[in-house]
């Protein structure tokens, strides 16, 4: 990488949120340890886009692997009911869907406290740690004998997966600018694709092993998956960095420009733990209407990677077919997921394209109500996949865009992930096998799901770009704004005069 073209620093006032890092590296008040005085370095846009290049590679493959773990952790049990585990469990009823469903509650009551906990603590211990709980998780429900053995399993597995997505959305927003973010969380979360199209593979092979060690194909699916899991999380306690300014991949110059362009894109607003800050977030309702057009899409998401194997076997394909026949739709998925946040970053728009891809999953869902052809059905789930998976990144990044202040965004986000995941609470039971094949009340409450989304994302984007405009009539523009007058309205947050939303 090319040498940085360095200028000295400016005198500038200190502010509050200036902190140190301590003999341990780690960050004591801020994120941003004591930084707020580093400006422009004067690297240029080669130097610049080597130096992002060079933090891509060291954060977002591993995070991506994490995340690939997470969520084949918490639905491969799609992929072990086209084995024998509710022969094996004695499931009758809706007991299958109680197994599903209880998961969600302690997962979402996980993640505001987790995220917290994170800002308090260092990622590259919390992070580890959690998925060392979840991965003991997955594999004792390789053990279970009941069907009270498989609810509590999936109550600590819930509880201890809570903390990944909110966690790692927020620890993204600590080392990229704005819009910089949508796409690393669109690489990061395809892992969600990626999960569901290698979670197929997997367990086709892995049911293979049925009779090993007297158990089942489906124990065996969650053992080896959980162990695997086990594995990487004691790697991560070495891999994973914490923020910028400790970062021992980046040189001290590095660290420097990092900082500033930082400090520069979230106009100084505040970083310190302040509990009224999460009061703020809990207050606000933009966030609130985030939370409900999330819930439209987590439900539609969940839906999908818990119950798509059962679809397709229900189209008439044999289970070892089945679990074959759900890999296509999430590799397409994955392709539309990474496009679509590369191509909004570029453009510095999220709104329009969520509804883009809303329009796209109610075309699929569409299809999948109005025909009985099978090929037809399977054509829906693409466009049902494609709909619905780019809009789950798509979503946090542009929230966490229009949050000003770090505990405040770090709550926020989590409130938003946190919210859309009791959708997956009410998709444990959009889709009873008596429904089935053609299961018109669950693809009907998806279609509503999307709609409400849609609706409330043209509310926002509508809102936004007028209240940008207000603030551009009322106001002199952001870049004439001094470091003074920043510092001086750095405790509210968004609503700071200098602050433009993304819409």
């Amino acid at each position: 990488m090319g040498a940085a073209h360095e200028v000295s620093p400016p005198d500038m006032p200190t502010t509050e949120s200036d902190s140190v890092t301590n003999e341990k590296g780690v960050v004591t008040n801020s994120d941003y340890a004591g930084n707020s005085d580093r400006v422009e370095s004067g690297w240029d846009a080669s130097t610049t886009k080597a130096l992002i290049r060079k933090i891509d590679y060291h954060l977002i493959p591993f995070l991506a692997l994490l995340y690939l773990l997470s969520f084949l952790d918490r639905t491969n049990i799609g992929n072990a009911r086209l084995d024998t585990l509710e022969k094996d469990l004695g499931l009758t009823g809706l007991q299958y869907n109680d197994a599903l469903a209880i998961f969600f509650p302690f997962y979402v009551a996980a993640e505001v406290p987790s995220n917290m906990a994170m800002k308090r603590f260092r990622p590259s211990i919390w992070i580890p740690s959690i998925m060392v709980a979840w991965a003991l998780c997955c594999t004792l429900m390789g053990i279970v004998k009941n069907y009270e053995g498989l609810i509590a399993a999936r109550v600590f597995l819930g509880i201890a997966e809570g903390g990944l997505f909110p966690g790692v959305t927020y620890y993204i927003t600590m080392w990229y600018k704005r819009h910089e973010c949508g796409l690393r969380m669109a690489i990061f979360f395809s892992a969600a694709t990626a999960a569901g199209a290698f979670g197929g593979l997997l367990a086709r092979g892995i049911v293979e092993m049925r009779g090993l060690g007297g158990l089942s194909g489906w124990q065996w699916i969650f053992i080896l998956e959980g162990i695997i899991t086990f594995v990487v999380a004691i790697i991560a306690y070495w891999a994973m960095n914490d923020y910028p300014a400790t970062a021992k991949f980046l040189t001290e110059p590095e660290r420097v420009e990092v900082l500033a362009r930082l400090k520069r894109d979230r106009s100084s607003l505040a970083d310190e733990f302040d509990m009224k800050y999460f009061w703020a977030a809990v207050g606000d309702w933009k966030i609130w209407v985030h939370m409900f057009i999330t819930i439209g899409v987590y439900t539609g998401l969940y839906s999908y990677a818990l119950f798509l194997p059962t679809i397709v076997r229900d189209l008439g394909y044999k289970n070892n077919t089945a679990q074959l026949m759900t890999v296509p739709p999430y590799i397409v998925a994955c392709v539309f997921c990474i496009s679509a946040g590369w191509l909004a970053d570029r453009l510095g728009h999220r709104g329009l394209f969520m509804m883009f891809f809303m329009c796209m999953a109610i075309v699929g869902l569409i299809m999948l109500i109005a025909t009985q052809n099978p090929g037809v059905k399977y054509a829906g789930c693409f466009f049902l996949a494609s709909g619905i998976y780019p809009n789950v990144p798509q979503g946090v990044a542009w929230n966490g865009n229009n949050i000003g202040g770090s505990l405040k965004r770090g709550v926020g986000i989590a409130m938003h992930v946190g919210f859309g995941n009791l959708g997956g609470t009410i998709s444990a039971y959009l889709y009873i096998a008596k429904h089935g094949p053609q299961y018109y009340s669950g693809h009907a409450t998806l279609l509503a799901c999307q709609f409400m989304a849609l609706v409330l994302s043209g509310f926002m984007t509508v809102y936004l770009r007028r209240e940008n405009a207000r603030r551009d009539r009322e106001y002199k523009p952001p870049s004439e704004y001094t470091e003074e007058e920043r510092v001086a309205e750095r405790h509210k947050g968004d609503n700071a005069t200098f602050f433009r939303y993304t819409v």
